[in-house]
């Protein structure tokens, strides 16, 4: 049985001193990885992540995930491997396509149709690879022999072909996840889906089925690949209650009606019940799916640290 992992996002941060406390907490709970999303209005990752590992004496660091629309393969790479560096090998690095259509506005960016932005993550993972694992680039070399300079590339060998920080890719259609089925070493099965007829980015939670067809669909891409890849579960909510079914009807009621009272207690994104309970409700998601590395917003890393400590 795969091994649980644990990690948390920011969503927000303060000052440097409740940063570093946070981070530290972190630690003490029992986490695994501090990771950052990637979204206009929110911390900048990499200044983030690098101040995290900072703070701490084992934390991994990450992102959860890099909107790729916003990073020139080159200048990313760059990032990596002086993050992958300077951590001492404490990196991991999640890539998406990007989803909200919003923050490609702002940022005068072309927002282009899913199938396109899906092609743009496949050609930067190969990009990075080349990067990573190719002789850098041949105008240097000459400055890079005269002083007797190393190249820039990361510490770890594990991602991107074996020459860099684990890959995280996720999602929910099927071009990203045989992306991740071909390419990652953490595949992310995510539980928010592209309500049908909206706005691009208006979400609606997923159900335990499509999270079952969702897994099937990476093992049968993935093939051999697959007993090899960690499943990344991003939990959406934590609720500690005794009462998962009044919570539950509430959820169903309010902000969730596109769920039945049954679907919520069943889904594999959500988290409700005593600490105990959770704890059973991931061994069981763990048999049921295969999620060992587990994944809650910020502002439940408190909460979700007392579960952590009935699966260590």
């Amino acid at each position: 049985m795969t091994p649980f992992r644990f990690g948390f996002n920011f969503f927000d941060i303060g000052s440097r001193e409740d940063f570093v406390e946070v981070c530290r907490r972190a630690e003490t709970l029992g986490y695994d990885t501090a990771l950052v999303p990637d979204h206009l209005g929110g911390p900048a990752p990499f200044p983030t992540m690098m101040a995290a590992a900072e703070a701490t004496a084992r934390l991994r660091v990450g992102t959860l995930v890099l909107n790729i629309g916003f990073w020139n393969p080159h200048l990313l790479a760059r990032e990596i491997a002086t993050a992958d560096r300077l951590t001492g090998g404490r990196v991991e690095i999640g890539l998406g396509s990007g989803h909200m259509k919003w923050e490609f506005d702002a940022a005068g960016i072309a927002w282009e149709p899913f199938t396109a932005r899906s092609r743009r993550l496949a050609a930067a993972i190969e990009e990075l690879r080349a990067l990573f694992g190719g002789p850098g680039y041949p105008e240097q070399a000459p400055l890079r022999e005269h002083y007797g300079l190393a190249e820039l590339k990361p510490v770890q060998r594990r991602g991107f072909g074996g020459h860099g920080p684990p890959l995280l890719v996720g999602g929910t259609g099927d071009t990203v996840l045989e992306i991740a089925a071909r390419e990652a070493d953490i595949v992310g099965i995510a539980g928010a889906y592209q309500a049908a007829g909206e706005p691009p980015g208006t979400f609606v939670l997923g159900t335990a089925e499509q999270a079952d067809e969702r897994v099937r669909f990476v093992r049968e891409r993935a093939g051999d690949r697959f007993a090899g890849l960690e499943l990344n579960l991003l939990v959406q909510q934590v609720v500690v209650t005794p009462d998962r079914r009044g919570t539950a009807a509430g959820l169903a009621a309010g902000p969730l009606p596109n769920l039945s009272v049954e679907e919520i207690l069943d889904c594999p994104f959500l988290l409700i019940g005593t600490e105990e309970q959770m704890a059973e409700q991931l061994r069981e998601r763990r048999e049921r799916y295969g999620f060992s590395y587990i994944t809650v917003h910020g502002p439940f890393m408190e909460a979700f640290g007392r579960v952590i400590e009935r699966l260590a």
